[in-house]
């Protein structure tokens, strides 16, 4: 209570120090009259926004958690825009903020104050005091990422600052004011910085050594590992064309150093035949090595024979042509030697030969590209097949071994054989089967026994579907060929051999061996404009086990394959090829007139249908990865995909079975640091 009465009669005295303060009582046309004296001591917060908003014609919205007691005093009379700026600050200090929206101002908690609307762009530039806005800022020269944290400690602890890398841009939300300041600090750290370039020619060395080796001696030249995405200090490039560095340093001590390791190291050589060794990145040294045979003797690499004072794997040239700068009309006898175990090519020849054949080494020794293909293979099968038929059949022993018999015998597959019932009714196929048999017959000739089957009659009708998804997937280098066979290696029985009476031979069967199952081939080739070339091979198949088909001397296999050329833009579905197939039969087997009279005819014949609809369809999608980066991102998501799978995989509880833990892969940041392969704990 004592509190309640003391902060209602500081707001009292607040009031009634606004009331006589010099432009209280004066009429409202003078300017001098617009002043107002204000001197709040330990005053309700609300008790002040309300009287700031009586004298400033705004409406406040506050927020229930807006509470407290405020101080201000001013000797002077001030005007009612600087005290809205005065109640502003006040705000900031107790951690409040306004927020100003269409006629009328939202006094908020400061978090919060980030997520409603501010202030932006020339607005915002406007706006003076200890408002929130937002502010935009593109950098020109340097990176928004690295600036970040160097601005971070600068805003407000309740507000934000965050990168846009793909712009270089940083977004600020924070007090007007501080704002202002944050953008005199980012104009003067974002100034391009005062490089030199320079030319330095070089006369004996291969320009494109030079640079290898000052790039692994000048620290400049490399970013440092805590900084990514910075530029380096210096940079070194390589015009081939005039054998020159071309180098770009931020001061000129840095580009002198270069200077003068660029051209002590540019001395000639002691004699014309230098021999030279070139480590190679990328290309395989073998490849590369007949390339430049080729190119030396104007003759096709493949077809190179060394001559016999050459080694194996080199060559040795006489009076070949070459041009490019310093270069003699004919070239003296010059070796390439090939090393695979370091995948380095040796090459013995005069420094202007070996600079026009280091420049062509650059150029071949590239990173090559990687594609990684996924094929989609979807087959949607659809069946109905439906049996109905009576057959009659009735034999009797006349004597002497003399049999009679007679009936209908329509259906003569296996199973569905009036006949092939009687001497095993085991054989009998799905169904209903229905039958009437009378005793037993003695077939003539023999002491066999078989039921006297006098009525089959058979019922069947089936649906069947299935719905198959294949997914290949390989990776492979630009220009090679990639295999994959998920299946089964069936034999195939190509022969028999029976001996004849009196051979010590004994029998046997030839057999070989076939992959069945999905087959994948693909060589792509990328183009400069990012086309995929992709020359492809893809079979399906399988052992059939429909056992409606004839009788073979071997297994059947169903086979579906596609061979073709496609080109298909970087990360596109293609369809390859498919099949739509709709096969219907129908087959009434009856007896003469007897089968055509109604309804008593269905008891003289056998009629099946059969019908079955297969949709297949292959699609393809090739997707370009030219660095690293790409690759790693390739491979994260293919091993989160497989976790996840993993993780979907979960044993029902049993109390009479003791519980088994599944196989679990860590995730991949914990994989690098371990074996492949090994489970999680």
């Amino acid at each position: 209570m004592t509190r309640f009465l003391t902060s209602l009669t500081a707001g009292l005295l607040g009031l009634l120090l606004l009331a006589s303060g010099p432009g209280a009582l004066a009429a409202p046309s003078a300017p001098d009259e617009e002043k107002i004296t204000v001197n709040f001591v330990n005053a309700d917060i609300q008790s002040v926004i309300k009287t700031v908003g009586q004298h400033t014609g705004k409406n406040f919205i506050l927020d229930p958690r807006v509470t407290g007691n405020v101080n201000i005093v001013s000797d002077k009379p001030v005007s009612k825009e600087m005290l809205y700026q005065i109640l502003l600050s006040t705000l900031r200090v107790q951690g409040y903020a306004a927020v100003e929206g269409d006629g009328f101002v939202k006094i908020v908690p400061e978090a919060e104050a980030k997520t409603n609307a501010n202030p932006m762009g020339e607005q915002a530039a406007r706006v003076r005091g200890d408002r929130v806005v937002t502010q935009v800022f593109t950098l020109q020269n340097e990176n928004a990422i690295q600036l970040v944290p160097v601005l971070r400690p600068l805003v407000t602890a309740n507000n934000f600052i965050a990168a846009y890398p793909n712009s270089n841009a940083i977004v600020i939300t924070d007090y007007a004011e501080n704002v202002r300041r944050i953008q005199r600090i980012i104009q003067s750290i974002d100034r391009p910085p005062g490089s030199e370039v320079q030319i330095i020619p070089l006369q004996n060395a291969s320009a494109i050594d030079i640079a290898e080796m000052l790039h692994r001696v000048v620290p400049e030249t490399v970013v440092a590992p805590n900084a990514p995405g910075a530029t380096p200090k210096a940079a070194i490039a390589v015009d081939t064309r005039t054998n020159s560095l071309v180098v770009r340093a931020d001061n000129t001590g840095v580009m002198q150093r270069i200077k003068t390791l660029a051209l002590g190291l540019d001395m000639p050589s002691a004699g014309n035949g230098n021999i030279y060794t070139v480590f190679l990145r990328n290309a395989e040294a073998t490849r590369i090595a007949e390339t430049l045979r080729g190119l030396l003797t104007g003759a096709e690499s493949s077809r190179m024979t060394p001559t016999s004072a050459t080694p194996a794997g080199g060559t040795s040239t006489q009076g070949a042509s070459t041009g490019g700068q310093g270069a003699a009309a004919s070239v003296p006898s010059s070796v390439i030697q090939a090393y695979p175990p370091t995948n380095s090519i040796i090459i013995s020849a005069s420094e202007p030969v070996y600079r026009n054949l280091r420049t062509v080494i650059d150029a071949l020794d590239q990173r090559r590209s990687q594609v990684y293909i996924e094929a989609l293979i979807v087959e949607v099968s659809e069946g109905r097949a439906a049996e109905f038929g009576v057959q009659w059949n009735g034999a009797r022993n006349i004597g002497n071994g003399q049999t009679a018999f007679g009936g209908t015998n329509f259906n003569t597959t296996v199973g569905s054989n009036i006949l092939g019932a009687a001497i095993d009714p085991t054989t009998l196929a799905p169904g209903l089967n229905l039958g009437i048999i009378n005793g037993t017959i003695t077939i003539p000739g023999t002491n066999t026994q078989i039921a006297n089957l006098q009525l089959l009659a058979r019922a069947l009708e089936g649906d069947s579907s299935a719905n198959v998804l294949s997914t290949p997937n390989v990776l492979t280098l630009d220009n090679e060929e990639a295999k994959i066979v998920v299946g089964q290696n069936v034999p195939f029985i190509t022969g028999t051999y029976t001996p004849t009476a009196g051979s010590a031979t004994n029998p046997f069967q030839t057999i070989e061996r076939k992959d069945i199952g999905l087959t994948l081939r693909v060589t792509p080739q990328v183009s400069e404009a990012g086309a995929v070339k992709l020359k492809i091979f893809q079979e399906v198949s399988s052992v059939t086990q429909d056992k409606s088909l004839v009788q073979s001397a071997d297994i059947i296999t169903n086979k579906r394959s596609l061979e073709s050329t496609v080109l298909v833009d970087d990360g596109q579905i293609v369809v390859l090829g498919g099949l739509i197939q709709d096969d219907h039969s129908a087959t009434i087997d009856k007896v003469p007139l007897l089968g055509d009279i109604p309804w008593l005819g269905s008891l003289f014949k056998y009629t099946s249908r059969n019908h079955k609809r297969t949709n297949l369809m292959i699609f393809l999608r090739p997707v370009v990865l030219k660095d690293a980066h790409g690759a790693a991102t390739l491979t994260a998501d293919r091993y989160e995909y497989i976790r996840n799978l993993q993780g979907e995989i979960k044993e029902p509880t049993d109390g009479l079975l003791p519980q088994s833990r599944a196989t679990q892969l860590p995730p991949l940041d914990q994989a690098r640091d371990q074996p492949l392969g090994q489970t999680a704990k």
